[in-house]
């Protein structure tokens, strides 16, 4: 069966499978050669070399010796393996700081910009692995910080909160309470706009997970989601539109602030 390549391959494989054809190009060594003395189908070390499927290990190692390359094919090795993830919370905290507008979802937990004190330190207190009194203390106050940005009226902030997000008992009910309040109080702002999204609206564009959209002050965007072990901060304009559709549908589906707030009120007086 032929072995078909991704649809994206990264440059590492296009530039690797560039060298491979160049050098055997250069010491006169047809594909079907590499092809059989490496044990792999012609078509395979095309794919190889057009950056469809990343060159092997077996592959490269035969035509360093079958092309005199001295190491230089073998050295890209390392280079073919898959980037680390590199979390993107720092940069994306220093994005939030510079932007115009924050436009976030948020699926099972209060958005971090709104975030009362005692509902912050129950979801450090929780993490895993756990962390000293000192680091959650250090952490709860970065995060308070963060709510600061709030107080300035020049930036808008639209926030859509998953209900499950509201019902979710971090910290036990009066820290619960008085969360739920600290979201009351944030909305009175005229620059902060708080929506609810029900339970009720079913299957909707934010299952997968949340969110958040900034503008910078030259109207450029960046998109930031975050999931286990994973953080990241997307430029790219397809991705970016992608989640500011979704959010757009969100917004729409979700209840109006008025109602939002009524919401959140009888919710904390059930408490």
């Amino acid at each position: 069966m032929l072995m078909r390549g991704i649809a994206n391959p990264p440059v590492s494989w296009r530039y690797c499978g560039d060298q491979l054809k160049s050098w055997r190009a250069i010491a006169g060594v047809s594909r079907e050669d590499l092809a059989m003395e490496s044990n792999y189908g012609v078509e395979t070390i095309k794919s190889m070399e057009q950056g469809r499927r990343k060159p092997t290990r077996r592959v490269l190692e035969v035509a360093d010796q079958m092309c005199g390359a001295q190491g230089l094919l073998l050295a890209a090795c390392p280079y073919l393996q898959p980037e680390p993830v590199v979390p993107r919370v720092s940069e994306f905290i220093a994005a939030e700081a510079e932007a115009i507008a924050v436009h976030c979802f948020e699926l099972v937990l209060i958005p971090g910009l709104l975030q009362a004190e005692d509902y912050a330190r129950a979801l450090f207190w929780g993490t895993c692995p756990p962390v000293d009194d000192e680091a959650i203390e250090e952490r709860v106050k970065s995060r308070l910080e963060r709510g600061e940005l709030l107080n300035q009226p020049t930036k808008l902030f639209n926030f859509v909160i998953y209900e499950a997000a509201l019902r979710t008992m971090a910290g036990g009910p009066e820290a619960m309470r008085k969360q739920l309040q600290h979201l009351l109080d944030a909305g009175q702002r005229r620059n902060v706009f708080i929506q609810v999204l029900p339970l009720s609206a079913g299957v909707h564009p934010g299952l997968n997970g949340s969110f958040a959209l900034l503008e910078n002050t030259e109207h450029e965007r960046v998109a930031y989601a975050e999931g286990q072990e994973v953080a990241e901060l997307h430029g790219d304009a397809e991705k970016v539109s992608n989640l500011a559709n979704r959010f757009a549908m969100l917004r729409m589906e979700a209840l109006g602030t008025e109602e939002s707030r009524q919401f959140i009120k009888k919710l904390k007086e059930e408490l």
